[in-house]
């Protein structure tokens, strides 16, 4: 299967490359392997130095990387921008605080002397997305290589140019061959990858069924697995929400990246009391949504990534107004070269339509009524999904009992749910398990090593 770079604000064709042969892929793996001897007792001092220049290659370079991401995934200039610069300040990060997150912990017990360890496990298999090219991939790698493993990545098929800069970047830094290759790889490969004993645990960001798939061969490999999955966060507007941040961080979280995150909040809850202010608030709001050239500056809502993509989410939109729901704005695709779909809202979207059960990669949110703060939860609480989810309120005690009642991984209150190198990041029930980032992210793909002496 090749590897083929779209740039889905034109479609013109950037760059194609063939998978790895069987050849490269051994010779790959044994690199890794090689290179993980070495790299699991180099010190965190050496570590970080090498953290901290790629750090630097990406700061000094935030122009080129941003327009490489626009170009090939589509999200806008601005936005890419601002993926460059967090990739390099988790880089340095996890540069200054791995050896802390990581540091021996005494325990009291019946021995002289007795606690924990956490060592590098090997070689991980980070399988990730196209959606946050490089920020998806340097979440996993610098964590993990700063722990002492070494990473092998297996990126979009769509995403390649970037996949490969990521694996240049790392060289250039002076990380030793091994320390982190990239591998055009087929979905078939995936199964004789994963049972190799070269490699030690597996990472995926995807959809549902993918993270069904790979937990699958980690199992039957008995491999170390973290699963980061989909999500349709639920935004939930209290009856003390000030409308005057809730509104345009509403359109925020549902257009960022496009509308293609999995944590963009997908399901907008307000409580009847609210209902018409925040609806019309809305509706205008996302109308106003500039559609464009993601080189634009004034653009705000860029391309789908393919055409695939876009015409997925309006086949959920068309069946959802075909049964029932009501569209407020947008829902139409856009003519002409590009993946274009416009900022849309629906309302009273029957629970059987796709826009209803199906989780919106894609510029569309739907808003439902709720009698009060109870009932929202409820709802939130009503998909098979648990990533993330955030209450919008100025009254604490809504504050608190949306925090406790939201079952989901992350719940951020009047702020989007986002992703920070301090704080961990992951899913409950089918948005996957396991963490990524803080000292839970780091702490993964380690041996936690139990010590006694008597």
């Amino acid at each position: 299967m090749p590897f083929i770079s779209i740039n889905p604000a034109t479609g013109e064709v950037l760059a194609q490359f063939p998978a790895n042969s069987p050849a490269e892929v051994e010779a790959a793996l044994d690199a890794s392997a090689n290179a993980f001897e070495k790299w699991r007792t180099t010190s965190f001092d050496d570590r970080a130095i090498l953290m901290n220049r790629a750090a630097e290659l990406l700061e000094n370079e935030v122009s080129s990387v941003a327009e490489m991401l626009t170009s090939e995934m589509g999200k806008t200039l601005i936005a890419a921008k601002g993926e460059v610069a967090k990739c390099a300040s988790t880089m340095r990060y996890y540069a200054e605080h791995a050896e802390s997150l990581l540091k021996e912990e005494i325990i009291a017990s019946p021995a002289s002397r007795s606690g924990i360890r956490y060592e590098p496990l090997g070689a991980v298999l980070a399988v990730m997305p196209w959606n946050y090219a490089l920020w998806q991939a340097v979440r996993f790698i610098a964590p993990s290589i700063m722990a002492g493993n070494v990473g092998v990545l297996k990126h979009a098929h769509n995403v390649p140019i970037t996949a490969n800069f990521l694996e240049d970047l790392f060289l250039r830094a002076g990380f030793p061959k091994g320390v982190f290759a990239n591998l055009f790889l087929s979905h078939d490969a995936l199964s004789a990858i994963i049972a190799d004993d070269r490699i030690a645990a597996v990472t995926l960001t995807g959809s549902e069924g993918a993270g069904v798939r790979i937990g699958q061969l980690a199992g039957a490999n008995l491999k170390k697995c973290v699963l980061e999955l989909g999500g349709s966060d639920a935004f939930i507007v209290a009856g003390s929400a000030d409308m005057a941040r809730t509104i345009p961080m509403a359109v925020t979280g549902r257009i960022q990246n496009n509308g293609q995150s999995c944590i963009a909040a997908k399901r907008f809850i307000v409580v009847k009391e609210r209902a018409d202010e925040f609806i019309d608030g809305f509706v205008a709001a996302m109308s106003a949504v500039v559609v464009g050239d993601p080189m634009d500056p004034a653009t705000v809502l860029g391309p789908l990534v393919n055409e695939e993509q876009r015409d997925l989410i309006d086949a959920q939109v068309q069946d959802s107004v075909a049964k029932g729901a009501k569209l407020r704005t947008g829902g139409k695709k856009i003519e002409g070269k590009g993946f274009f779909y416009p900022a849309t809202v629906l309302t009273d979207v029957p629970r059987d339509s796709r826009a209803g059960c199906e989780e919106l990669f894609g510029p569309v949110a739907i808003v439902e009524v709720v009698e009060n703060l109870t009932e929202a939860i409820e709802l939130a609480n009503s998909t098979p999904w648990g990533l993330g989810g955030s209450i919008w309120a100025t009254d604490q005690a809504e504050i608190n009992q949306a925090i406790g009642g939201i079952e989901a991984g992350m719940v951020f209150a009047n702020a989007i749910v986002a992703s920070t190198p301090e704080l961990p990041f992951g899913g409950i029930k089918k948005s996957g398990y396991g963490r990524e980032l803080s000292a839970q992210g780091i702490r993964e793909f380690t041996n936690v090593k139990t010590f006694y002496v008597a």
